[in-house]
């Protein structure tokens, strides 16, 4: 398998049906509308959704059927990015090479902005929701899933801000990021799972692989915030060190963060095995968000 073919392949199918949800028409609120356009249409990876596919793919191929959820998730994601990036947050000046939204128009439409997204992904789930006539019981459970993780992500960037410039433990540290950042990945991959009508031992796998993931997408973000570069990333290196967070290159050092990213990585593909061939997407997944150098 060519995974950066595939990769663009899915990237590709995710921007096209990111771009039939967004609002053209002419309005007094356009420029909300366009502020929302320019975080959600503004490049990343697009892990989520393709997380979304990939895991549906594992079970089933009429892809359209999770799409809905696809889109839904990374509006979430882009709502969480653009509030993340606030002056009360990390106050950041850039994302993905552009200003920040709430550079780029200001900052009350940049809150308006995100929770427009958020709202934006309810809706898009709701209108699935309500057209349904089959599977309904397992897309109601995916809904609550869906809100439970939101709810999760948001007391994990609480938490981090709350103890900025403060020692913590591992346990308060893990605590974080498995809301913060491993919530909405983790759903990603059962609601694929869930979609394409896995076993509850398959879906146990799945989800011990999103764990892993998770973690290790956070712990990769920790060491590009301490050595990655600057030009690549997109967004100024160095942020959490001059902040004082407390991260898990500050709390283990650059190596052992490093030798705890290749453990993690290796248990997210141990835990795919019973899929065999089928998962090798996902499986280069997991070695793709280890190597990232974004």
């Amino acid at each position: 398998m060519d995974f950066k073919s595939e990769l663009k392949k899915y990237q590709l199918i995710v921007e096209e049906e990111l771009a039939k949800y967004l609002r053209k028409e002419k309005c007094i609120e356009e420029t909300l509308n366009n502020s929302m356009e320019y975080s959600l249409m503004g490049g990343g990876k697009r892990l989520r959704p393709i997380l979304v596919i990939a895991t549906y793919e594992l079970f089933k191929k009429d892809i359209e059927k999770c799409m809905p959820y696809a889109v839904a998730i990374e509006m979430v994601h882009n709502f969480s990015l653009i509030h993340d990036d606030l002056p009360g947050i990390d106050n950041d000046d850039f994302r993905h090479g552009r200003q920040t939204n709430h550079k780029k128009f200001n900052e009350a439409t940049a809150i308006l902005a995100g929770d427009g997204l958020l709202n934006a992904g309810y809706i898009v789930i709701s209108e699935d929701l309500k057209k349904s006539k089959e599977d309904l019981a397992d897309k109601l459970r995916i809904f609550n899933e869906f809100s439970l993780a939101i709810d999760r992500m948001i007391a994990g960037e609480y938490i981090d801000t709350e103890f900025e410039g403060k020692e913590i433990s591992t346990e308060y540290l893990d605590y974080i990021h498995i809301n913060k950042t491993g919530a909405l990945l983790k759903l990603c991959v059962r609601m694929g799972a869930i979609l394409g009508k896995a076993s509850d031992e398959e879906l146990e796998e799945l989800s011990n692989y999103a764990d892993k993931i998770g973690l290790a997408f956070q712990i990769k973000d920790d060491i590009l915030s301490e050595e990655g570069d600057e030009k690549i990333l997109g967004k100024p290196v160095g942020n959490d060190k001059k902040r004082n967070k407390c991260t898990y290159v500050s709390k283990y050092g650059l190596q052992e963060a490093k030798e705890r990213l290749e453990k993690i990585t290796e248990e997210a593909i141990k835990s795919l095995d019973k899929f065999g061939e089928k998962a090798e997407f996902l499986k280069e997944l997991a070695i793709y968000i280890k190597d990232r150098n974004k």
